[in-house]
């Protein structure tokens, strides 16, 4: 039975980390723990690096340094993370995912010079092609793929091998991590700056963690399909349709209850930072998210508002608004007319950059921001933001 060298598997994190030095602090934040249950090397999601004593003995240290670097990139790129949103059925096949992992680490780590031990999974294993990341290789992964067991920080599923929480030795909480990977993030950055460059994979996860790209059109309609959801939620008395139960009370008739169709508003503002073609692009998103969350016809009224409200028609089409204004800007007078409006809206969605007062306190109806441009003001916390690029930058 292999004794634990422990200085060997030092050295080799010493390795990687002189090697790359933009990995040293999140390296050194992997806390190692010997066990003789797992075949080589594994983490778990509280980055605690679990190493077989039979491995470290039998692997040159380059190899070691190497997976070092492919462990460590488990838990960066928050794999066990973005398994647990995989479909159940994938999540059950918890070594077919980690193969998914190990294509998307390995072609970054070998196009970066990295030697690996044999055996290792990559694309080419499979005949797939490099660049692309583990929840697009699955799909196309033999039933038969495995590889051996990465840990929870990769797939996510804890092992009996493993520690419990985040407060035994060593152990990396949620916020710690979050701080890791932009700290590596930036390291990465400045690196590119002035050394030169990384491999694509590393580049571009670095890329989304200091400029996250976020689908503004799926939260868009996530919200207002929430916001419609919560206004159709409320019921109301109607005599139009008597109630079922009348038949049975002579000379009495009972209501029957309803749940209405809520009406939406579009507060535009139409001020002089606005830009008109800006306007029509968005109105145009924010008309088709209506539509596809079920809220269209007559139910839709827009006002174009600068510091006073010009327009107020149903629609039907984003072609049909007048985006009339161009002076001042105070959306709370458009806010103020669409909560006046004779049927009163269960959602009013403002079109704006955010150069605006907010009204002081929420009302009834849902109030949605559509915030324009690269970097508004936020609104007050309890209207709910969702940023939309300017169409240069869509």
């Amino acid at each position: 039975m292999a004794e634990f060298d422990q200085v060997k598997l030092l050295a080799a994190r010493y390795r990687a980390a002189s090697d790359r030095p933009y990995l040293a602090s999140a390296l050194y934040s992997l806390t190692v723990v010997p066990s003789r249950s797992v075949p080589t090397m594994a983490v778990d999601r509280h980055w605690r690096c679990y190493v077989s004593p039979a491995f470290v003995a039998a692997t040159p240290v380059p190899e070691l340094a190497g997976v070092w670097i492919h462990e460590l990139a488990h838990v960066l790129r928050d794999h066990h993370g973005r398994a647990d949103r995989l479909p159940a059925a994938d999540q059950r096949d918890r070594l077919r995912v980690n193969v998914a992992q190990d294509c998307e680490i390995n072609d970054d780590l070998l196009a970066d010079g990295l030697a690996l031990p044999e055996g290792r999974m990559e694309p080419g294993t499979f005949g797939l092609t490099t660049g692309r990341l583990f929840e697009e290789y699955l799909p196309h992964l033999p039933p038969s793929a495995v590889c051996s067991d990465c840990g929870s920080g990769a797939h996510g599923s804890p092992n009996d091998w493993e520690l419990t929480g985040d407060g035994g030795p060593g152990g990396v909480n949620q916020v710690e991590a979050e701080a890791l990977r932009r700290h590596t993030a930036e390291a990465m950055r400045a690196h590119r700056r002035n050394r030169g460059s990384l491999p694509a994979g590393w580049q571009r996860w670095a890329d989304q963690i200091l400029e996250p790209t976020v689908d503004w059109r799926r939260v868009l309609a996530g919200t207002v399909r929430e916001a419609v959801a919560w206004a159709a939620g409320a019921v109301d008395y109607t005599y139009h349709r008597p109630s079922r139960r009348t038949a049975a009370l002579r000379g009495v008739v009972l209501p029957s209850l309803r749940r209405p169709l809520p009406g939406v508003a579009i507060v535009i503002d139409t001020s002089g930072s606005m830009g008109e073609d800006d306007l029509a692009a968005a109105l145009a998103e924010v008309t088709g998210v209506l539509r596809e969350v079920g809220v269209g016809g007559n139910r839709v009224t827009v006002l174009a508002c600068d510091a006073d409200v010009h327009t107020a028609a149903r629609v039907t089409s984003a072609q049909q608004v007048n985006l009339a204004g161009g002076g001042g800007t105070d959306m709370r007078v458009g806010i103020k007319a669409a909560l006046a409006l004779p049927e009163r809206p269960g959602v009013v969605i403002v079109l704006t950059d955010g150069f605006t007062p907010w009204p002081e306190a929420p009302s009834s109806s849902r109030l949605i921001a559509a915030l324009i441009g690269a970097d508004p003001p936020l609104p007050p916390a309890w209207v709910e933001a969702i940023r939309i690029p300017r169409t240069a930058d869509a």
